[in-house]
């Protein structure tokens, strides 16, 4: 749609000044959303890009700004990128995870700029969080607090957010926005389903404890009634203490934990060490920050279900 939008000086600036070299460097990121004839949305990562493509269907040209396989919390915009929001009829980001993808939107002329943190609620958690983390007073926590963005680990947020993308793509394409309001009630009823499958499946586990490498679950553990117990906090890349090690063994052996978790695009050396200190299993549980071979599944849904499943097979389903 956005096929005559002038770039900013500011950008054409930024481009001159940084050189060639840049871009070039650059040349592997996504193609840039801007200037077609649809409705052209730039995405910060990939439960964004997913929402923004289920949502918008056809009348849609979705990019992402995260490529496959890379940490989202380390993206660093290019120049190229930079352009590439300035060109966009609309930006769909997740405030907080990503503070260059902020930096930028904040300093762009984009006409629709659509923060999911704003669409849903969002909580602090640390190190530990769920739904039974009170009986875990006695524990000592180096708690590393804050608002999580993790949000759409869980069905019931991520749907919230689904309406509030729809209610968004209505306002700012008009003509198709009954299309768009028919994709979110689909996606949203398939979000209530993924929610019931959750809900019934780990309703009657042997234990309620669970060990992540990093605080991405947070907010799963919560709806249904489990605890992430998270080697570091929200920041994928930090290091435990020697003490947050220590107490993480002693509570894996009081509450019968069986597994420690991983994820793909981290490197799992700690849990693996916790893991074989303490006679535990390992296993992934994706936070689906982004889609690559190495997934167990193709898409949002798919690696939901493998991830309850792990769950399932951690907790000790009855």
């Amino acid at each position: 749609m956005n096929v005559r939008r002038l770039i900013p000086g500011t950008a054409i600036a930024a481009v001159t000044a940084l050189g060639l070299s840049t871009l070039t460097a650059c040349a592997g990121q996504s193609a840039a959303a801007g200037n077609t004839d649809k409705f052209d949305v730039v995405a910060s990562f990939y439960p964004m890009a997913f929402l923004a493509e289920r949502i918008g269907g056809d009348h849609v040209k979705v990019s992402s700004l995260t490529e496959p396989g890379q940490e989202p919390h380390d993206l660093e915009m290019s120049t190229k990128q930079r352009v590439q929001v300035e060109e966009a009829d609309a930006v769909l980001y997740l405030k907080s995870l990503q503070p260059a993808v902020d930096d930028t939107v904040a300093q762009s002329e984009v006409k629709t700029k659509i923060d999911a943190a704003t669409l849903t609620s969002l909580e602090e958690h640390g190190d530990e969080a769920g739904g039974h983390a009170a009986e875990h007073d006695g524990h000592d926590h180096d708690e590393e607090g804050g608002k999580d963005p993790h949000v759409w680990l869980d069905p019931v947020k991520y749907a919230e957010i689904a309406e509030g993308v729809g209610a968004a793509f209505q306002k700012a394409d008009p003509d198709h926005a009954a299309d768009y309001k028919k994709n979110t009630a689909t996606l949203v009823s398939e979000l209530d389903a993924l929610d019931t499958k959750f809900r019934t499946g780990l309703a009657g586990t042997k234990t309620k404890v669970f060990i992540t490498t990093h605080a991405a679950f947070g907010y799963l553990a919560e709806r249904y009634g489990l605890t992430e117990e998270a080697i570091s906090g929200l920041d994928p890349e930090s290091e435990p203490s020697a003490a947050r090690v220590k107490d993480l063994e002693k509570m894996a052996e009081a509450d019968g934990v069986t597994t420690v978790f991983y994820e793909t695009l981290v490197s799992d050396r700690t849990a693996k060490t916790i893991a074989g200190d303490s006679g535990l299993r390992t296993d992934v549980l994706d936070p689906i920050e982004g889609i690559t071979d190495q997934s167990r599944g193709q898409d949002y849904f798919a690696v939901q279900e493998a991830n309850l499943k792990a769950l399932q097979t951690a907790l000790g389903t009855k």
